[in-house]
């Protein structure tokens, strides 16, 4: 079994700014319901997910590079939902989706951190 850990502090003041007065016990599992590229942008998928709030959210994430948006639609991945939003291109994207990055054959490859399709949408982590 492998462990990963996520400094939910690097994330905040690098994408969100330190200050922000995030709860830094929100991860919770998102269903991808509809992933789209985002106009105008090479980087950008807009997915829109069901975290288990009963309403659908909006969380863009610049991983075009290492998916294409039917790839993703049906997994259960894990997002940081209660940043506040942060508009991109013109959208409010409301979560930040975790991801791993490595070195492989000196290329960077990047895996969204997704979990079993058992799982509910807005099961929290501990």
């Amino acid at each position: 079994m492998a462990c990963w850990i996520i400094s939910h502090r690097r994330f905040t003041s690098r994408f969100y700014g330190a200050d922000q007065g995030t709860d830094k016990r929100a991860e919770a599992h998102t269903r991808q319901n509809a992933a789209d590229a985002v106009p105008k942008s090479k980087k950008l998928l807009q997915f829109t997910l069901d975290d288990g709030s009963g309403e659908d959210r909006t969380i863009l994430s610049g991983i075009h590079a290492y998916y294409e948006p039917e790839e993703l639609i049906g997994k259960t991945c894990i997002a940081i939902t209660n940043l506040p939003p942060r508009k991109m291109m013109g959208i409010d994207s409301c979560g930040m989706l975790i991801s791993a990055v490595h070195q492989e054959e000196g290329e960077e490859r990047l895996h969204l951190l997704m979990v079993d399709d058992h799982i509910p949408a807005g099961a929290k982590l501990y």
